[in-house]
């Protein structure tokens, strides 16, 4: 019994359930569902990647539509991986929560890529970007142990 106890305890602690920096699905280690990140700064839409050009960044695997793209994150990701980890930016701002986000929902405010859970939510944020911009900045600190 104190064996089953204390696997209660191990499992119901808070290190199991910190979140990953980087958001992948449930089932997949996925970065922003397989979307070209620099895609959206190059092209300015979101381009399924492949797995063809994939690399690893923060324990998640990134794909691109071309070795070219690959290149260009691998020289910088930091310019290129979305915010919040790809989180969704309303998410971490509103509720500081972790939610998963919809690649097809993201916007591009002062060279930072923003991604957000649904169109609904995205509405939301675009009603005031510069607001939840400056509270998710200060939550996402807290979010994410060091």
């Amino acid at each position: 019994m104190k064996q089953f106890i204390a696997m209660i305890i191990l499992f119901a602690s808070p290190w199991t359930w910190a979140e990953d920096p980087i958001s992948t699905g449930y089932f997949s280690n996925k970065a922003v569902s397989g979307y070209d990140t620099v895609a959206y700064f190059t092209e300015l839409r979101a381009i399924e990647g492949s797995a063809k050009f994939k690399a690893e960044y923060k324990g998640a695997d990134w794909y691109f539509v071309s070795k070219k793209h690959l290149e260009m994150f691998l020289a910088e990701p930091e310019k290129y991986a979305p915010q919040y980890g790809g989180y969704c930016a309303w998410a971490v701002s509103a509720n500081k929560s972790f939610a998963s986000s919809d690649p097809e929902q993201w916007a591009i405010v002062d060279g930072k890529l923003y991604l957000n859970y649904n169109k609904s939510v995205k509405q939301k944020w675009n009603a005031d970007s510069a607001l939840h911009i400056d509270q998710a900045d200060q939550n996402w600190p807290e979010m994410m142990p060091q």
